[in-house]
């Protein structure tokens, strides 16, 4: 798909289909009201006749109306005027790119993005307009067989214009769908990343991911084996490891193309590409689901992705420990006790709690290697935060509070929020262990996003740090969503025009 942005009268388009809203009780946006003008009230009477009365998400494709070169005119349902904000924003046009691609239509403009928002402006309206419609058009059919995927629904859409009311609105429309597309790519990645199966997204796999999208741009990668993770003292990491035959593997990347002076931000990821649970077994239902416990390295992937392709002026650097968790004979069993890279005593009281032990060795390596200016960590980490929060906001745990607020913010404003929790040093008790310095988890199922968080933190005192818990946000049902990839591009977007006022 192809798209543009400009600013013209929807009256003198020469496209397939002009896309303008309507609110409800049948109240015309400035752009139907020229459309209807300009028809002698065509609207106004379909209207009329009850097709359509301009509630959230109806649409209705009107053909060949007069005095316009348009071949269709599509009406949109805004909803209320007055409840008309971010969230209608999104859902309208999402809903007019479901639609779309019913007609026959080749071409499309869309003035939906005239609606004004509260706080916002065309650059955000163009950016989520974009992200809205290609959230709508994503499927996964990579794994069905060549007969299934010839059988797939085709269509003829190729081109999608956003247009603004002036020209002087060009600028900023232009930067919002250029910001857009490349968060796009980046969740898109995340998504793919994330649907594949087990059996084919393995530790090695996203090893080699992560090298194929550095080829084409300023990005390094390096990936540390089971041997240098020995040397290193991974004993967190190589313990999860241990009950699968597939191969650990520690992903870093880098992407220095900021000030050689500037310390860079650290982005961590869990790649658990299959989890089990380990000797403490998971539930057999819905188990295939746990082929997402790698989603938290695949959004650091897709970052990647999108910060390269917009080449933003950043140091970057990410790590992404990746291993499978699977019982074995040789894999943790409960009671046992496993010494982290930093040194630190860990008793697994449960096996299934293992994302907090790979990370554990990941946050340390970073610490001692790039001495980060900020990190930001991002695991499907625990089942008590989908608990706590649903499948809405992810949970955000920082001990920095201006960090906090500035993913707070980013979150808002990409529509991929978060929601703080606290990180108060109450918990620590929690996770005493009678025989190690700490306990992977604690003896209750209070507070356990929480006290996650807080096993974390144990590692991380001494950085500027926040960590993503993205166990109800990563996927939906059966299908990845990408996040929060927007929330750490746009993030990542902010503090460099932060910067740049400075």
């Amino acid at each position: 798909m192809e798209y543009f942005v400009k600013s013209g009268n929807p009256e003198k388009q020469r496209v397939g289909c002009v896309v303008v809203g309507v609110f409800d009780r049948r109240k015309l946006t400035e752009a139907a009201e020229t459309l209807d003008r300009i028809t002698e009230g065509a609207l106004g009477t379909v209207l009329r006749r009850g097709d359509m009365d301009g509630k959230a998400g109806q649409t209705l494709v009107l053909h060949s109306l007069p005095a316009i070169f348009a071949d269709r005119v599509m009406l949109v349902g805004l909803g209320k005027e007055r409840e008309f904000d971010e969230n209608a924003f999104r859902k309208t046009n999402a809903a007019a790119a479901a639609a779309l691609r019913k007609t026959g239509a080749i071409d499309a403009i869309s003035y939906l993005t005239h609606q004004e928002v509260k706080g916002r402006d065309f650059y955000w309206n163009v950016q989520q307009a974009l992200l809205a419609t290609e959230g709508e058009y994503y499927r996964f059919d990579d794994m069905r067989g060549a007969k299934a995927r010839e059988d797939l629904p085709q269509y003829k859409l190729e081109r999608i214009t956003f247009d603004v009311p002036r020209r002087s609105d060009l600028p900023a429309g232009e930067q919002g769908l250029k910001e857009a597309l490349a968060m796009n790519q980046g969740a898109t990645l995340a998504k793919n990343l994330g649907n594949l199966p087990g059996n084919i997204c393995t530790p090695s796999y996203l090893a080699e991911q992560a090298k194929k999208i550095a080829g084409p741009h300023p990005i390094k990668v390096r990936v540390i084996d089971r041997d240098e993770m020995e040397k290193l003292g991974m004993g967190a990491l190589l313990s999860v490891a241990r009950g699968s035959r597939q191969p650990p593997k520690l992903i870093l990347l880098e992407y220095m193309q900021g000030t050689r002076d500037a310390k860079p931000i650290a982005l961590v990821g869990k790649g658990l590409t299959f989890d089990a649970g380990g000797i403490s077994l998971k539930p057999a239902d819905k188990m295939d689901e746990m082929k997402f416990d790698m989603c938290g390295g695949a959004s650091v992937l897709g970052t990647f992705k999108a910060v390269a392709e917009l080449k933003l002026p950043i140091n970057l650097v990410g790590a992404i420990p990746a291993s499978e968790n699977l019982p074995d004979g040789q894999a943790n069993k409960p009671g046992d006790i496993v010494t982290s890279m930093a040194g630190i005593t860990i008793e697994v009281l449960n096996t299934d709690a293992e994302g907090r032990l790979i990370l554990a060795d990941a946050l340390t390596y970073v610490e001692k290697t790039y001495d980060p200016a900020l990190v930001i960590d991002v695991a499907t980490l625990t089942g008590a935060c989908v608990i706590a929060l649903g499948g809405f906001p992810s949970g955000l745990f920082s001990n920095h509070a201006p960090l906090a607020r500035a993913l707070l913010e980013a979150g808002e404003q990409v529509g991929d929020r978060a929601w703080q929790m606290p990180l108060w040093e109450d918990y620590q008790s929690m996770l005493k262990s009678e025989f190690a310095d700490v306990a992977n988890v604690t003896g209750s199922r209070e507070g356990g996003a929480i006290t996650a968080a807080c096993f974390l933190h144990r590692f991380t005192r001494k950085m500027k740090w926040a960590h993503l818990d993205v166990a109800g946000t990563a996927w939906k049902g059966k299908r990845a969503t990408g996040r929060p990839v927007l929330l750490l591009t746009q993030f990542l977007l902010n503090y460099l025009a932060k910067k740049h006022e400075e």
